[in-house]
């Protein structure tokens, strides 16, 4: 007769123990999925950081090359006007620059 209730309570402990590892291996892999999402999160997070560096990168070489071209342009409306001058056209200097100036003021 005792040696019914002690298989009893050696069966429980053993249920007890193995639902134990089971829990166990069920936090397991739940910590493990929400860390992947984490992961690629971080990675995802990283790559936008990259792009913005890029595009900034890309805006700012941008905006020198704009200011390049509004140097050449004054300095072609320059050589214009003393290549003008040296021929004797007054008039057609300040129609030329005119002009270029409103072909500077749209390509703005």
């Amino acid at each position: 007769m005792t040696s019914r209730p002690v298989v009893l309570v050696f069966l429980l402990m053993v249920l007890i123990i193995t639902s134990q590892f089971e829990w166990k291996q069920q936090i397991g892999e739940t910590d493990a999925n929400s860390s992947i999402p984490r992961r690629r999160q971080q990675i995802l997070d990283k790559e936008e950081a990259v792009k913005e560096k890029i595009i900034l990168s890309q805006e700012k070489n941008i905006q020198q090359l704009n200011e390049l071209v509004q140097s050449l342009q004054r300095q072609l409306l320059h050589c214009r006007g003393m290549n003008n001058s040296i021929h004797g056209t007054g008039s057609s200097l300040t129609e030329d620059s005119s002009d270029m100036k409103k072909q500077v003021i749209l390509e703005d």
